[in-house]
């Protein structure tokens, strides 16, 4: 059996933390994982800008219930579902993600919770498990599956290297460049095509 696991943001639907920050105007909230390979790294930088500006939860679900998937997301999804089966791996947290999941006819999801306060102060965060894209992939792979993975930054890399075939969709050419075994697309097509060869 063959699955497609793929990362959510910057990949189906815009960077949440991006469109934050341009609603915001905090510049430090667009630092992605494209900018920041150790993610617990990145996330306390955020939590830290946060509690500074006084921003809570419910300003952060404002933002996202604003966005949209990518162009050609949704029909690349419904394509994609009618072929083979797909999940959704991802470094971004159930309280953020329902929206956009709403906006994507509900795929599988693996992702991260937040420790939020009564208040909606966010104090924390609890990843699924460390490496949990990577670890996903090697999970599916147990149970005698064959995996193709996409994903546009660092936290991508080791989903992508321990998938059957990996490719970046978008990335930063200075990722692509450190990584150049990966192959790349640049749109939803081109991503089609490959997991297409993949599947076949």
């Amino acid at each position: 059996m063959k699955l497609v696991c793929l990362d959510l943001e910057g990949v189906l639907v815009p960077e949440i933390w991006i469109a934050v920050a341009e609603r915001t105007g905090i510049e430090e909230l667009k630092l992605t994982t494209r900018d920041i390979s150790d993610y617990s790294e990145l996330m306390n930088r955020r939590l830290g800008v946060l509690d500074r500006e006084g921003i809570r939860l419910p300003e952060i679900q404002d933002v996202i219930r604003s966005l949209s998937p990518l162009e050609g997301a949704m029909e690349f999804v419904n394509t994609l579902r009618q072929e083979t089966q797909l999940v959704i791996l991802s470094d971004t947290f159930s309280q953020f993600a329902s929206p956009l999941m709403e906006k994507l006819a509900w795929p599988t999801l693996f992702c991260n919770e937040l420790i939020v306060e009564e208040n909606g102060r966010i104090s924390g965060f609890q990843l699924r498990q460390q490496d949990g894209k990577k670890k996903a992939v090697a999970a599916f792979h147990a149970m005698g599956m064959h995996v193709f993975a996409a994903g546009d930054s660092y936290n991508d890399v080791t989903m992508l290297q321990e998938a059957d075939k990996g490719m970046f969709f978008k990335a930063p050419q200075s990722i692509r460049d450190e990584f150049p075994a990966l192959g790349g697309a640049e749109t939803h097509p081109e991503l089609l095509e490959g997991i297409r060869k993949f599947i076949a």
